[in-house]
């Protein structure tokens, strides 16, 4: 389950003006506008129990669209779980493709781990392994294709961060990151966001510098 602690999550969903809209932006990562840009909160067709928590609404044709201000809350509150460890304890898993320039992009700036395609069953539990990592905390970018590196956290009591889609469930996931985590500019925000903001907690970049890869570097532009 989801591990965050003191959170409201209810399922009632708010309608929100377009001046609140406005106030909210003001303390985002990045502006409305970019997350709109990137359809980081473009869902699916699909809608599982607990990830109705963070959907504003559903369209006509059936398509969920996540809550732009519970991503944004996610992402600073991921960014800070990350930053208590070392880059070198981190590893972030994608066997989608579409993650893959997004995580090669904080692996370069940030120094974490990152294993790209097929994750074989083993890396994280069989030191006898040629491909064995240790890691202190696993990111998956979306927990169903990436479940045999959830599998293994689970059995060597490394904590989860998931990025989840409308679809996903939380099963043994530690911190559930709400997003369209299919599209490659949505995971490029994400992972822009949290490179940058995990580097400042790290003190590994100054508050208020920007990074030296642009945000849509980030989403392949």
């Amino acid at each position: 389950m989801d591990g965050v602690q003191g959170e409201n999550l209810g399922g009632n969903q708010i309608k929100i003006s377009s001046h609140e809209m406005m106030k909210m932006t003001e303390d985002m990562l990045v502006t409305n506008e970019d997350y709109l840009k990137s359809g980081v909160h473009i869902g699916t067709k699909f809608r599982t129990k607990y990830m109705s928590n963070f959907i504003y609404k559903t369209r006509s044709d059936g398509l969920s669209i996540l809550n732009i201000q519970k991503i944004d809350e996610r992402i600073g509150i991921a960014a800070k779980f990350l930053a208590n460890y070392a880059p070198e304890d981190i590893l972030i898993v994608s066997r989608r493709e579409n993650g893959w320039h997004a995580v090669s992009l904080m692996e370069k700036l940030a120094g974490v781990q990152v294993l790209i395609g097929r994750y074989p069953p083993g890396i994280l539990t069989n030191p006898n392994l040629k491909s064995y990592r240790e890691a202190k905390v696993l990111v998956v970018t979306d927990a169903w294709p990436d479940r045999n590196a959830v599998d293994d956290a689970l059995k060597v009591g490394v904590p989860v961060v998931a990025l989840c889609d409308t679809n996903n469930q939380p099963n043994n996931i530690d911190l559930v990151l709400p997003c369209n985590n299919k599209g490659k500019k949505s995971l490029g925000v994400v992972f822009y966001l949290l490179t940058k903001h995990y580097m400042y907690a790290r003190g590994l970049l100054n508050k208020g510098q920007d990074l030296e890869v642009s945000l849509d570097e980030f989403m392949g532009e």
